[in-house]
């Protein structure tokens, strides 16, 4: 009899127990449920959003697509990487059998993309808090975040570290710079521009840029022009100075390990904004629809701050321990903040120039 007993409240435990766990399962689910509609449909229409020109080694791109499928686990990220330039152009190429669903490039280009006629309009979460002179007022193209052009030198090679682009003519940094094709690339481009101001030009004159660059080849001191991102041939010690944008360089030296010193150069420099589209005859728009409403939302531009990038949303901070990192406000004096749109009316001619002026072609 006692042994009855003891397997009766037994069972009571373990179906007590069973209970308890079962109702805390449900609470779970019911937390992790996602109402949103777009959702829905995306999981409806393939579960996929193909995201051009979003390399996962430029900005904080990498954590924006775990984070994001995260959240939702049934939407797939596929992207590839580019350059600015280079998106446009295949956008335009595949124009009548579109293969994106979102774009991103530097704000030069997207108002281009908006004139060849490959974005829609789309006004995604908090798209009123961006100020207007970052976004079209249809929703084309809108600023998701912001990158200062930078040099990031490599201290275990360049033991004198170049503080401005007059020092980069010197003969000592023979064979050691690296920046990517203004002619395909969003930052290639900014690198011209920043050239140019820092050389008495502005953003409508950018021959000073172009000329300055033609020394810098001239002397030998460039050891490579690329065409994509260099930030893993910087981190592996190939390259002795990597001209890029700050939150490039950033999170290479405090989250992957790069011996290196950050420099604005001090007689000038430019920050640049970077936009994003949804892609005119999108195969995937609620997905797309889905994926800019999480790079504008709270989450997703705490995200870019984490990774060193500046948000666009107002009133998202740059969390402590990052922004302890950044250099002094006085050395971001040297940053200019220039009217892009006039940049766009000597875009093509500035490309033309520098490959003939630069390249020799």
């Amino acid at each position: 009899m006692k042994g009855v007993k003891v397997f009766a409240v037994a069972l009571i435990i373990v179906l007590a127990f069973s209970t308890i766990l079962f109702a805390a399962g449900k609470k779970e689910a019911v937390k992790t449920e996602i109402k949103d509609p777009l959702y829905k449909a995306a999981i409806a229409e393939g579960g996929e959003v193909v995201s051009y020109d979003t390399g996962p080694n430029w900005a904080n791109w990498s954590e924006e697509f775990k984070e994001f499928q995260a959240t939702y686990e049934k939407v797939h990220i596929s992207y590839n990487d580019l350059g600015s330039g280079a998106t446009v152009a295949r956008l335009e190429k595949e124009s009548l059998n579109p293969q994106a669903d979102t774009a991103y490039y530097s704000f030069v280009y997207g108002g281009i993309a908006k004139k060849k006629g490959v974005t829609q309009g789309y006004k995604p979460t908090n798209f009123d808090k961006i100020p207007k002179g970052l976004k079209d007022p249809d929703g084309h193209w809108f600023t998701i975040h912001m990158g200062t052009v930078a040099f990031a030198v490599n201290t275990n090679i360049v033991k004198n570290v170049p503080k401005s682009w007059k020092d980069l003519l010197k003969p000592e940094y023979k064979g050691t710079i690296v920046y990517l094709d203004p002619r395909t690339t969003g930052v290639g481009f900014a690198v011209l521009v920043a050239a140019s101001i820092a050389n008495g030009g502005d953003e409508k004159n950018l021959d000073p840029g172009i000329e300055y660059l033609a020394k810098l080849q001239k002397a030998g001191n460039v050891k490579s022009i690329d065409t994509t991102v260099a930030k893993a041939k910087f981190l592996k010690g190939e390259i002795p100075i990597w001209i890029s944008y700050d939150f490039n360089e950033y999170k290479a030296k405090y989250l992957e390990g790069a011996k290196c010193e950050i420099v604005i150069p001090k007689d000038g420099s430019v920050t640049v904004p970077y936009v994003i589209s949804m892609v005119k005859g999108s195969p995937h728009p609620n997905a797309a629809k889905l994926w800019l409403n999480w790079i504008l939302s709270k989450k997703g531009q705490e995200i870019f701050a984490k990774g060193f990038v500046r948000p666009a949303v107002p009133g998202i901070e740059l969390p402590a321990e990052v922004k302890d990192k950044f250099l002094p406000e006085s050395a971001y004096s040297a940053a200019k903040n220039v009217d892009w749109n006039a940049t766009k009316t000597v875009l093509s001619e500035a490309k033309k120039k520098w490959e003939e002026k630069v390249l020799g072609q």
